[in-house]
């Protein structure tokens, strides 16, 4: 008999994350997956709902023999079938076993980029988020539990506790963040070599509570473009296109990334990612983290963003539905956590403290505070 925590997690991704309905087209895509217990209890799910389930197995292995042979006529054939079958489908869900997180470390930045251009734009930024009841989640390994610092069992009982939270309860103790940040003008971040000042004045607020990722656990926005002004030394290891960096300082002026470094990592690589294109260099969301049951690192931004006490800041494309009309081939989430024990920070709106060494100030946000 399979585990009942996989039931409850189907329960949420069918009918809380994408909220699959009768006729709807499901397509399942699973990566590096050690079994088939979730996906076959989405299939049933799903099948019991009168919709259409599809899934599809992939190796990373492959891709990356993909991406790193591939010319642009053949990433366009590739990018050009994908988008034809996205474009067919109302829900997606990826789930992700990620055996070697650093799989497309050694792929040169020209295939990247190919890759970037002629498949992950159109078929993910363009149609799958825009388009798509969608949601990515990574799946508990030996692998995963080795990034997170704890043994198999535990990361286990860590994962499902925190995948399996009380979203609807949840969503409801985010309202009163998004009211203060949708009344909000200029945020003030302070910390550890930060000092940041910005505009999200006129650009939505839009809560997180386990409709697109799982786990979940934030609220975004995006800063006014050109409003930027200051540096921020991000204290959460991150990996980005398979390679990973620590310590990324980043300094702004109007808006504009005009220097960038890191503690750990291949500087040259972190700056060239940062000028993929123009849109690159500019910031396309600013999210603070809530998720009271996660508290460390673990080099997995579906995790890192939505750590309690955190808040990242994305270069790259914005969302549509917070957006600032940033346009780019990249989406980059860097986190800064501001607990004391990371070195403290604050968050204030219009000059009013917020968040204060992770911890939230006003009592109507105290619900989110680390459990």
């Amino acid at each position: 008999m399979p585990d009942p925590r996989w039931e409850a997690l189907a329960d949420i991704l069918i009918n809380h994350a994408t909220r699959l309905d009768a006729g709807e087209t499901l397509l399942v895509e699973c990566f590096d997956l050690e079994d088939t217990i979730l996906p076959r209890l989405l299939v049933q799910k799903a099948a019991r709902k009168r919709a259409y389930p599809l899934v599809e197995i992939k190796d990373t292995r492959i891709v990356r023999e993909l991406i790193k042979s591939g010319s642009e006529e053949q990433m366009r054939a590739w990018g050009g079938v994908e988008l034809h079958r996205m474009e067919r489908v109302q829900a997606y869900i990826a789930l992700r076993g990620a055996r070697n997180i650093n799989e497309m470390a050694d792929v040169p930045g020209e295939k990247m980029n190919l890759y970037n251009t002629y498949f992950l734009k159109p078929v993910h930024f363009d149609r799958r988020i825009k388009r798509t009841k969608w949601c990515v989640l990574r799946l508990p390994n030996a692998s995963m539990a080795q990034q997170a610092g704890l043994s198999t069992e535990a990361f286990e009982d860590f994962y499902f506790d925190v995948c399996t939270l009380d979203y609807a309860r949840f969503s409801r103790a985010l309202r009163p963040l998004v009211e203060r940040m949708t009344a909000a003008r200029i945020v003030h971040i302070t910390g550890p070599e930060t000092d940041l000042r910005f505009s999200i004045e006129g650009i939505p607020v839009i809560p997180c509570s386990g409709e697109m990722n799982i786990p979940d656990g934030e609220v975004f926005t995006a800063p006014v473009r050109d409003s930027i002004n200051g540096h921020v030394r991000f204290n959460t290891p991150t990996i980005y296109q398979g390679t990973s960096f620590d310590g990324i300082r980043l300094e702004f002026r109007d808006g504009r990334i005009v220097a960038a470094d890191c503690t750990g990592g291949d500087v040259m690589k972190l700056r060239r990612i940062l000028e993929t294109d123009e849109g690159a260099s500019y910031v396309g969301e600013w999210s603070i983290g809530c998720n009271p049951r996660i508290l460390n690192p673990m080099r997995d931004i579906l995790f890192d963003e939505k750590i309690a006490g955190s808040f990242h800041l994305t270069p790259g494309n914005a969302y549509d539905e917070a957006d600032n009309g940033n346009r780019s081939k990249i989406h980059w989430d860097l986190v800064q956590i501001q607990r004391p024990e990371t070195g403290g920070g604050s968050i204030a709106f219009d000059d009013v403290p917020i968040r204060v060494d992770g911890w939230f100030v006003p009592e109507d946000l105290k619900a989110l505070d680390p459990e």
